[in-house]
């Protein structure tokens, strides 16, 4: 990763200084030379102005497949730049899902245009993807399946191969279908080289395979074939008809905007983000979130202004404030994590959650503890005021508690409700921590110090 990081840097400044030289040809061999991929990585990192120049600069042959791997948010603002027909053009010898992707990022007008542009079998296979949402099987499926019937042998079984002239990318088994395409099972493809040509294909076949329904969501796609190393493995649809498969490149890609989500989410940002995105754009997407920030953060201030009189008196206070919520953030922030991941690979449920929060809150109390004593020596040291050292040794541990309460209840309130965790969590746990370190903090000095 850190290789292909490095390498992407490297392509980024060699590009760079071609493009300051006006050296033009060096610019299109250099880009040409590339991976789709790399390509795509390279146009993410450049500015619009330089994109959509360096666009022009790539061959025609190469615009599709660099617009599969481009993020949604980058794809469009290269799109708006094309043509319709130079849309129509790049997209048509794509693989039916690479294309069903890429279609539902273009104007209403561009998709019929690509459709009728197609033969009727691909244009059947790309509508069939589009049948389904986006983040299932059904919308993440290649419809190109080389399939077998069980009845035949080997030595038929690769004539047939070889009048197909070319097998789909990662196929590493064909599957078996009855005359009505229900799915019986597959055959490897080391299978056909290993066994005498006279073999029927019914003796060696896979009856056992791990299939998947065409509504099963992405992420448990990606459980599944990490969870039983999978290579492909066939989508099926009502009555074990077989639709389609899913290969190891698309679960790749599901896993990367897994993370990237979670990442990002919790700052309220998009996975697919665009770092150069324009700037009422970027603008109208972080606002939402800054606003409600804005609004949890009056919450907290009405907490502390509450306390305005025993801040006055106790001027310490104000300067020991920040660190008990701070830690509380910080605290409940480690949980909110461990709690994202684990509902995203469905680790937690209702069957374990009483005992994961027994197990957060005793872990929180022993830091709190352990913490609050050395936080307590400190404060003792900087005011010589034991009192003033129990009351923020003592508010500390109850916003740890109450940070590692909120680290695992939030995520599953946000879940149930049907929000997005790691999207929403952070800004509702930061509010919960601030509120309670406050709280506990100026709530205690006032009865402890001010008897």
């Amino acid at each position: 990763m850190a290789e292909t990081t490095d390498q992407t840097s490297n392509n980024v400044e060699k590009l760079s200084s071609l493009l300051d030289s006006g050296t033009m040809q060096q610019v299109s061999r250099m880009l040409n030379s590339l991976h789709p991929a790399e390509i795509a990585g390279i146009l993410e990192t450049l500015p619009l102005s330089k994109r959509k120049y360096v666009w022009e600069l790539i061959d025609p042959k190469l615009e599709g497949e660099i617009l599969v791997e481009l993020g949604d948010q980058v794809r469009d603002t290269v799109i708006r730049e094309m043509e319709p027909a130079e849309v129509v053009a790049a997209v048509e010898n794509l693989d039916a899902d690479d294309m069903a992707d890429v279609i539902l990022s273009l104007p209403e007008a561009v998709i019929r245009e690509t459709l009728a542009s197609l033969d009727k079998q691909r244009r059947q296979q790309v509508e069939t993807v589009l049948s389904y949402p986006e983040d299932t099987a059904g919308g993440l499926m290649d419809t190109r399946v080389v399939t077998i019937r069980p009845d035949v042998t080997l030595d038929v079984v690769l004539r047939y191969l070889r009048t197909l002239g070319e097998l789909p990318d990662n196929t590493d088994r064909l599957m078996v279908v009855d005359r009505h395409n229900h799915f019986l099972g597959s055959l490897r493809l080391e299978q056909i080289l290993m066994h005498s040509p006279e073999t029927v294909v019914d003796n060696l076949m896979n009856r056992e395979e791990t299939i998947i329904p065409v509504e099963m969501k992405d992420r448990d796609v990606a459980d599944l074939f990490q969870d039983r190393d999978l290579i492909s493995a066939p989508v099926v649809g009502p009555n074990n008809r077989l639709l389609g498969r899913i290969t190891i490149d698309d679960v790749v890609d599901i896993i990367r905007e897994q993370a990237e989500h979670q990442v990002l989410g919790a700052a309220g940002l998009d996975e697919d983000e665009d770092l150069f995105s324009p700037v009422r754009r970027a603008f109208r997407r972080r606002l939402l979130w800054l606003t409600i920030n804005l609004g949890t953060a009056f919450l907290a201030s009405s907490v502390v202004g509450r306390f305005e009189g025993t801040i006055e008196k106790i001027v310490a206070l104000a300067v020991l404030m920040p660190i008990v919520a701070g830690m509380g953030g910080n605290a409940g922030t480690q949980v909110l994590a461990l709690m994202v991941r684990g509902l995203a690979l469905g680790q937690v449920g209702a069957s374990n959650v009483q005992t994961l929060l027994w197990k957060e809150l005793r872990v929180a109390l022993m830091n709190g503890l352990s913490l609050g004593l050395v936080l307590g020596v400190i404060v003792y040291f900087w005011f010589r005021d034991p009192m003033l050292s129990l009351v923020i040794g003592a508010a500390l541990t109850i916003n740890l508690l109450s940070a590692a309460g909120a680290g695992v209840m939030v995520p599953l309130a946000l879940k149930r409700m049907g929000f997005d965790p790691a999207l929403a969590g952070g800004v509702i746990l930061t509010t919960v921590t601030d509120v309670m370190g406050f709280l506990a903090f100026l709530g205690l000095a006032t009865v402890i110090l001010l008897r």
